[in-house]
């Protein structure tokens, strides 16, 4: 089972430029998670043949957003159930709806679809910007509360989830890290917020897989040739339940397709 995930930064965008048309080709992926989708699924001009498309929109238009397309023909591979957002009891708790931008849990950012043998989210965290004001929202209430979702499903079943976790989790994931230290996306407090995502029995399936592999990373900004030059940053990540990684047999960064400021990622997983 291949699965994919990518931030396309804007669906309907990388669509018209059949980027994500010509990797879907290319690829063949079972399944592929979509991160700051900015559109909802009955939009004009969204048409991907040969998948099913279930789509966690952004209550604001042309924001943020998820999705996850399955393949349509593989019936062992069907969703069982379809899961928007984060549970009400887990917002509440955690007091999301108190920050100063909104509330991000109307913003689309988590899409779950439970398959025969786990669990499957996407996530797009949000960003604790420039100037660090949504750092605490990240840290304090997004994160603890995102964790609890994903250990309370495998509670039942094993846990995949993967997305734009908007953080470099070591020096190795970006390319320069001493100039960014304590800058958003590479603070102390979202590290830190990983570190407990692997405490919580998940592994970081690229370093299961290929090791302290160096320069590989996942999103460039569009300055100064960032991409042309690789001075990147791995912020995509498939993260895995402990109880699969006899299953995993493979990761991969595909930082040559373009359409987006960030790169797909994948897994393979055997069952």
């Amino acid at each position: 089972m291949r699965i994919f995930s990518w931030n396309v930064n804007g669906l309907r965008s990388i669509l018209k430029k059949g980027e994500l048309q010509a990797f879907l080709e290319a690829e063949q992926p079972d399944i592929i998670c979509l991160q700051e989708i900015k559109a909802s699924c009955g939009q004009s001009g969204i048409d991907i043949p040969d998948y099913r498309m279930f789509c966690n929109s952004a209550d604001r238009p042309g924001y943020s957003g998820t999705a996850i397309l399955v393949r349509k023909f593989l019936s062992d591979l069907q969703p069982v159930n379809i899961f928007y957002g984060l549970p009400n009891k887990l917002a509440d708790r955690y007091h999301l709806d108190d920050d100063s931008f909104g509330n991000p849990n109307t913003e689309g950012r988590v899409l779950t679809v439970e398959m025969p043998e786990f669990f499957l989210t996407t996530v797009y965290t949000p960003n604790s910007k420039d100037d660090l004001s949504r750092l605490e929202l990240r840290s304090q209430q997004w994160d603890p509360a995102f964790r609890d979702y994903v250990t309370d499903l495998r509670q039942s079943k094993p846990v995949v989830f993967c997305g734009d976790l908007n953080v470099a989790h070591r020096e190795i994931d970006l390319a320069r890290p001493a100039d960014n230290v304590g800058k958003h996306g590479f603070t102390k407090e979202e590290r830190m917020g990983f570190d407990l995502l692997l405490s919580a029995g998940f592994i970081d399936s690229f370093r299961a897989v290929k090791g302290d592999v160096p320069d590989a990373y996942t999103r460039w900004t569009h300055w100064a040739k960032a991409r042309e030059r690789n001075v990147g940053w791995r912020i995509d990540y498939f993260l895995v339940d402990q109880s699969l990684q006899s299953n995993l047999s493979d990761a991969a960064i595909y930082p040559m397709q373009m359409g987006s400021d960030h790169c797909p990622v994948s897994i393979t997983l055997e069952f």
